[in-house]
């Protein structure tokens, strides 16, 4: 086709030039990332013998203390001792300390302070949503890249450099899914955390709250 086409030949070549440049920054990208899923695996593991466990029963407890709480002294000292993460106390005592403010400016604070949360966590999971969506797609480009030389190897009868080819298109390709579903597996795991997160954070702001607008 390109033979029929003025400067086809041209073009092709130009084409064929770009694509095979692109393997070593492929690979070499493919390398970066499965080592980063590692990285952020541990990461995970970390978090997870780090992470403070509230079950809904010590939520309620917290709510319904709040809720006898008699001044605001009384509420900070409730939130200091419960079980909650040290970000969650954060948010709470920020909202709890904001009695200078209207009914209306104290909500507004109030959803600023969960959203800035929300936006810490948007962060941490858009690392491992970033190499799940990349990560087979490189490895698509490390399978495709290597089997356009290899089987114009295979037609001057080279069968050693199809087989190179075809080696280092099946290493990318397992490289890339496996750096992709792992941080795939990650981002769910978090998500799952972060939600409970912040719907906690969201029961009991709207808890203090209740107590500010008495």
């Amino acid at each position: 086709m390109s033979s029929v086409i003025p400067g086809g030949e041209f073009l092709s070549g130009a084409l064929n030039a770009i694509a095979q440049s692109l393997i070593i920054p492929v690979i070499l990208l493919l390398l970066v990332l499965i080592v980063y899923s590692i990285i952020l695996a541990g990461g995970l593991i970390s978090e997870y013998t780090s992470r403070k466990k509230v079950s809904v029963g010590e939520i309620k407890s917290i709510i319904y203390s709040i809720n006898k709480s008699k001044n605001t002294d009384e509420l900070k000292s409730i939130i200091g001792d419960s079980k909650i993460s040290n970000s969650q106390k954060k948010v709470l005592n920020e909202i709890a300390d904001s009695s200078e403010l209207d009914e209306e400016n104290r909500r507004a604070l109030t959803n600023k302070l969960i959203e800035v949360e929300e936006d810490k966590i948007d962060k941490v999971l858009e690392k491992t949503d970033i190499i799940a969506r990349i990560g087979p797609t490189l490895g698509l480009m490390g399978t495709l890249i290597p089997m356009g030389p290899g089987l114009a190897a295979l037609g001057t009868g080279d069968v050693a450099a199809l087989a190179d080819a075809i080696i280092v298109a099946f290493d990318t390709t397992v490289i890339g899914i496996a750096a992709g579903g792992l941080a795939y597996v990650i981002s769910k795991i978090r998500k799952r955390w972060y939600e409970e997160y912040i719907s906690t954070l969201d029961a009991l702001s709207d808890s203090v709250l209740d107590f500010m607008h008495r």
